[in-house]
């Protein structure tokens, strides 16, 4: 089986197609979802819907810090990402809301992989794994709650990227280049972050995702071209803040 892993979709429905469309171009026959459906973007309905539509066909789908948000906003929002959030909430409907509300912190992929939208490590607290401390920290939490899992995958900080474990309990950190396929053994124990979908920060406006091919035990990630301009417009003719359709632009 070979599994897309896809987060931080962020209300981004031109991001999420294109990436659907590619990762079914390439086999996948499975979908999982690490958190983030929405926030920032113009079209929360759409991605949520869409979500719903691939959990009814047998996709995982985690929640993710703005999911949360949006579902109990501030009574006065403050910050763009405030704002953000009671604009979506405001649009979404019940069954969007019940959705999102009925979506676990983590869940179980199989035997051997664990999905959470940050760290296994107080998946409630969103803790970034940004290097290879909160990566060992969410390693080490995954293995207390079963040996058998071998395989963490999460989004939330918007970059690509996979841990690993030598055989000396050495923890290293691999940059992927896209397109090609790193073999994960299970007798290591891995951490792979899928990057965003909806919101690149690196500089490069492509959307991100990874595929995981379960048989062949290989992990390959990335990017894909879509109509971000569309998507920007989509934030500006909502009247969210331009902010985030100017960091659709130059992927940062």
């Amino acid at each position: 089986m070979k599994i897309a892993l896809l987060s931080d979709i962020h209300a981004n429905r031109q991001a999420l197609d294109a990436c659907l469309q590619h990762a079914r171009a390439h086999g996948a026959d499975q979908f999982a979802l690490l958190g983030d459906l929405v926030g920032y973007g113009g079209d929360p309905v759409a991605v949520v819907e869409q979500a719903m539509a691939l959990a009814q066909a047998g996709a995982l789908c985690v929640l993710g810090n703005h999911d949360a948000i949006a579902l109990a906003p501030p009574a006065q929002p403050r910050t763009r990402s405030e704002l953000g959030a009671q604009w979506t909430h405001d649009h979404l409907g019940p069954e969007h809301r019940a959705f999102l509300q009925s979506r676990p912190l983590t869940a179980r992929m199989g035997q051997s992989a664990l999905l959470v939208h940050a760290s296994v490590d107080a998946p409630e607290q969103w803790r970034y794994v940004e290097d290879s401390n909160a990566a060992e920290r969410s390693m080490a939490a995954a293995q207390a709650i079963d040996p058998a899992i071998r395989y963490v995958f999460c989004g939330h900080v918007h970059a690509q990227a996979l841990y690993f474990l030598t055989p000396t309990a050495k923890l290293m950190r691999f940059a992927p280049e896209p397109g090609v396929p790193v073999p994960v053994p299970p007798h290591r124990q891995w951490l792979g972050i899928a990057g965003s979908v909806g919101q690149p920060r690196d500089g490069d406006a492509r959307a991100m995702y990874a595929l995981f091919d379960e048989a062949a035990r290989q992990l390959t990630f990335y990017r894909v071209p879509y109509d971000h301009l569309a998507a920007a417009a989509a934030i500006r003719a909502a009247g969210l803040p331009p902010f985030y359709a100017d960091r659709l632009e130059t992927g940062v």
